[in-house]
């Protein structure tokens, strides 16, 4: 699909449902630019053309192309639609952790690290708040809630959030099970899940294979979904009955999982009350 939408999305919402129709039909290239401005919304809002282009691993050229094709004159204008979502929810953090990552790292005051990864950290919580949905936590906590068994599924660096999860759901008294995969036993230890359960998958690009596998395993079982991703273009995002959409802020490379930790906490708890209101009743 190279021919350019009649109408160019004029907000970020418009512009990321466009992208979620048209990229199947995407080329490669146009793809990864794709997924590259949902997982990271505040690079392609702040960066230059040729400075986005390498971290997406494409050509400026790609990044015209791919503005055209939704219906934009030029990148400019493509890039307007993200700097205009990023005004409008958080103005301060984006250009205090520019201005820390290029003193920080070179500056050898170990103080300047902690503030750039706590400004991160701020950062990422403030898109959070401003990103979930009261009606996505609603249908998540009544689906885990019903739930026989909860499977926490999460690998790489994801692997600590589903592990929290589990340790937290199951002090709170719920039936809970931790799918690590230790030994190469992950499909052995989620084959009982059914439609009475439920599965919380956790992934963030690059994403885990096993992670994804196993999730679609799960979909053709039956078993209800909810979902920790970055982008709604990730692999997992169309197997889930409830996805949450997580970007962390980086900073020298390096990504915190303060907002998704924040989300597990609020998922644990909310579970937790509402099961024991249940049991009350």
């Amino acid at each position: 699909m190279d021919d350019p939408a009649t109408e160019p999305p004029q907000s970020f919402e418009a512009l990321k449902r466009l992208l979620i129709e048209i990229e199947p039909h995407l080329p490669k290239r146009l793809r990864q630019a794709a997924g590259y401005a949902l997982e990271h919304p505040d690079e392609f809002a702040l960066g230059t053309a040729s400075a986005i282009a390498r971290s997406a691993h494409v050509q400026a050229s790609t990044l015209v192309r791919f503005a055209q094709t939704l219906g934009f004159g030029g990148f400019s204008d493509l890039q307007e639609v993200f700097r205009s979502h990023l005004r409008n929810r958080w103005p301060d953090y984006p250009e205090r952790l520019k201005a820390l990552h290029e003193s920080a790292r070179d500056s050898g005051d170990p103080t300047h690290l902690l503030s750039g990864f706590a400004d991160s950290a701020a950062s990422s919580l403030a898109r959070l708040r401003d990103s979930i949905q009261r009606r996505d936590l609603d249908r998540a906590i009544a689906l885990l809630s019903r739930a026989r068994t909860i499977y926490c599924l999460g690998q790489r660096r994801a692997f600590s959030v589903s592990h929290y999860l589990t340790y937290a759901l199951g002090q709170l008294g719920l039936p809970v099970r931790l799918v690590d995969n230790v030994g190469g036993l992950g499909p052995e230890q989620a084959a009982r899940a059914g439609p009475d359960d439920a599965l919380i998958a956790i992934s963030f690009s690059p994403y885990s294979p096993f992670t994804v596998d196993l999730a679609k395993r799960a979909r053709v079982a039956g078993v209800p979904i909810v979902v920790f991703t970055d982008s709604a273009l990730s692999p997992l995002a169309g197997l889930a009955d409830v996805r949450f959409e997580i970007v962390e802020s980086d900073f020298g490379s390096f990504r915190s999982l303060s907002a998704t930790f924040c989300l597990a906490m609020t998922l644990a708890v909310a579970v937790g009350e509402h099961r024991a209101g249940i049991a009350d009743a």
